[in-house]
This record gives structure tokens, sequence and C-alpha cells, in this order.
């Protein structure tokens, strides 16, 4: 068999089950770390419920990822997780979802080991929203988990560090309510309310118009540019304040 005849035959199997997300349609990357919690925990580098030497490696996986050719208007993270929004008309790879799943795991797990010095892995997943209501509820639900799994994580630690077994705290933050859990860190001298709200909320990373001055030395004056910058937030707002944050970055990036 000649070889573009075999190249033809073979193709076939790679290519028959090949997923396109049909225009029209929002796409969102979920991305997690491959057992993170044992990764953190053997590398010694990081203190618990929160680092911010971790934070920033998260931080600056994202900011690659939403500048390594793909058109991402938003950008989300949140432990060992972060959510990337692509602009609605992105055509990138026919918007195959194995290549977007292949491309973005590999970038994530590439740079977040070159920064960390070991190495670590990422999963991909695409989601497929079918309007900018539901893009709104994805990220109110992520900045609400980053909530819940601070408001948990600091409960459990303030239980270890008191000398709690990790099942004893496991069980004892799991039957408590919210008011109960907060209650719990005041006892222990911690005032929920007053932990940073990158913890808390997630950090959100989106596009921003900045004017650099420069100079025109033809014409022998100072002149204006406007240029995108990428703006890291690690001031989100919560509930219904963040559901109007994603809508009015959608109706600014002409994307909802």
């Amino acid at each position: 068999m000649k070889f573009d005849d075999l190249d033809i035959a073979m193709r076939v199997y790679e290519t028959a089950h090949d997923h396109c997300v049909l225009p029209g349609m929002y796409m969102v990357a979920r991305l997690d770390g491959r057992n993170f919690t044992t990764l953190t925990k053997t590398t010694g580098q990081f203190e618990a419920p929160f680092d911010v030497k971790f934070r920033e490696l998260m931080v600056e996986t994202t900011r690659h990822l939403m500048t390594c050719g793909f058109k991402v208007v938003y950008g989300f993270t949140e432990s060992d997780e972060i959510s990337l929004l692509f602009d609605l008309d992105i055509d990138l790879f026919g918007r195959k979802t194995r290549k977007y799943h292949s491309i973005l795991a590999g970038e994530a797990s590439a740079t977040f080991t070159l920064l960390l010095q070991k190495h670590a892995v990422f999963d991909c997943r695409i989601c497929q929203l079918p309007n900018p209501g539901v893009v709104v509820d994805y990220f109110r639900w992520r900045n609400e988990d980053a909530h819940r799994n601070a408001l948990n994580a600091h409960c459990y630690w303030a239980l270890r560090k008191a000398g709690q077994s990790p099942a004893t705290a496991a069980n004892t933050i799991s039957r408590k309510s919210v008011a109960a859990k907060n209650e719990l860190l005041f006892s222990y001298g911690i005032n929920f309310n007053d932990l940073p709200n990158w913890q808390k909320r997630g950090i959100g990373f989106y596009w921003q118009e900045e004017v650099k001055q420069g100079f025109n030395p033809k014409e022998n004056q100072a002149v204006n540019t406007q240029r995108k910058t990428l703006k890291t937030d690690y001031d989100l707002p919560m509930k219904e304040a963040y559901s109007d944050f994603i809508r009015g970055l959608l109706e600014r990036t002409d994307i909802g």
C-alpha cells in the first residue's frame, strides 16, 4: 500500500470520533491539578490551608494559559483549579475538543512544573454552555465553591492544629452549618470575614485597555496609545455582585 493510501486509511481511526463544539456555544475549559493534595504535602514548601507561593504558581499558570494562543476573555482560579472562558467566535483547531483538552492540559502541566521544579499534571475538560445566563451561573458556581472550600479548609486546619486527627477534624466539620463553622473559627481567634478575599472568592483575570504615553520623534511630541493588558484581580465580588461583574464582562467583550 502506498504511503498516501495508508495515511488516509489510518487517520480514520484517529479522527472518526472527533467532537467539535457547535457554533454559537460558549466554551469554558476547566482544568484541575492531579493529586495536588499529595503534591503540596510532599514538596514541604507550602503552608496549610492557604499559601501565597502556591497561589502565585496558579496565577502564573493561568496567565500563561490566557496568552498561549487561545482567545480567552476571562480566567478564574481557586485552589488547584482553573476555568477559562473563550471568545464566543473562537475557531481554533475547528473547535475540536480533543485539541483543547490535550494542548491546555499540556501547557498548564508544563508551566506549573517549570515554576515548581517538580512534576505536576493537570487534566482538562470543555464545558459547552448555551447562553450568557449559563456562563454567569458557571462562574457564580465556581466563585461560591471557593467560598465553601475556604470555610471548610480553615475549619479543618484549625482543628488539626489544635491536635485533632484528620478523620476527626473532617467528621467534626461535616456536621456543622455555615454559621457553626464561622463560630468554630471565631473560637480559635479567626474571623472568617477578615480573611483575604482571594482565599474566599478566587482570583479573576481579564483584559483591560491601558493608556501608555509614548513619543513621536517625527512630530517631536508626546502621544498616547492604547493597549490591552491582562489584569489579575485578587478582590473579586461575591454572590449577585459577582454575577453582575460577569454579565458586565460579557457585554464589554462583545461576546454576550
